[in-house]
């Protein structure tokens, strides 16, 4: 078939493409780099492209009292958590909404998302009070609640709009042949939204991972996260930037290699349902 796409148009095409990618990558790629250099090369007037590697930074976030660890384990446990609990209601909430037959129901739906359209400042005052009063600052059930809050609105949202896009012939036909709904819905249905689920997945874990408000209000010295470690980094001092690219660098790897290893379904996904 012949490309029938003018040569300017093309051009143009690859010209903004080319202009999207430095924009997106060469700060990555700038803070990736300047993580293995020694302090004197990252603040040095001159960018110095040609430095001898160091993992100084590295090994100064990982040892001594106040190690990384910890930090990267509670945004693994209420990341983790929060994502798992809000695919699974997602995706069932989400069945629902687009199987019903119930008057107003695009409503419905509009209103969940709403929610996830009000400002963080207009829930998290409310929402401390509530968790003080229950006791669950500084703890990781008040933190996985306070990510439900933004996370499973988002999640409901997309699976609704995914499961709109799954033909209900392939459900009837099953249930034609003698299935349950449930069977329905666990063997035909779940199988088919991979990526939806993915795409879901990786969307909430990110919006859990990187946030910083909710775990600068709700977490204590037990539960502090990546991000709140990388403030500490920030005094009137000074600014550790070695370290401080170091964490940057630890925060954007696991989202990007998972992201690659899964960038079939995830493509697949975003250009499905409502995000498209």
């Amino acid at each position: 078939m012949t490309n029938r796409t003018p040569l300017p148009v093309r051009i143009a095409k690859a010209v903004l493409l080319a202009a999207l990618l430095l924009w997106t990558l060469v700060p990555i790629g700038w803070m990736v780099l300047s993580s293995f250099k020694p302090d004197n090369a990252i603040t040095a007037n001159t960018p110095q492209v040609f430095f001898k590697p160091t993992l100084e930074h590295y090994q100064a976030l990982f040892s001594g009292g106040n190690s990384l660890w910890s930090y990267v384990f509670n945004s693994l446990t209420v990341a983790g958590a929060s994502t798992f609990i809000s695919v699974v209601l997602g995706c069932m909430a989400g069945y629902g909404l687009s199987r019903i037959r119930l008057k107003g129901k695009h409503h419905l739906a509009f209103w969940i998302i709403s929610t996830r359209m009000a400002p963080i400042a207009a829930v998290i005052v409310p929402l401390y009070l509530l968790f003080r009063y229950l006791y669950l600052l500084d703890t990781y059930t008040g933190l996985v609640i306070a990510y439900l809050s933004f996370n499973l609105p988002f999640a409901i949202w997309l699976m609704t709009a995914f499961f709109d896009d799954l033909p209900p012939d392939l459900e009837e036909a099953a249930m034609i042949d003698g299935a349950t709904k449930w069977q329905v819905f666990w063997h035909v249905s779940l199988p088919l939204m991979k990526p939806g689920l993915v795409t879901t997945a990786i969307l909430c874990f990110i919006f859990a991972w990187n946030d910083y408000s909710f775990a600068q209000t709700f977490a204590g010295p037990n539960t502090q996260t990546i991000p709140i470690a990388a403030a500490q980094l920030l005094t009137q001092t000074g600014i550790d930037w070695g370290k401080l690219l170091a964490i940057g660098t630890i925060v954007v790897s696991p989202m990007a290699i998972f992201g690659l290893l899964v960038k079939r379904w995830l493509v697949r996904g975003l250009t499905l349902g409502a995000v498209k």
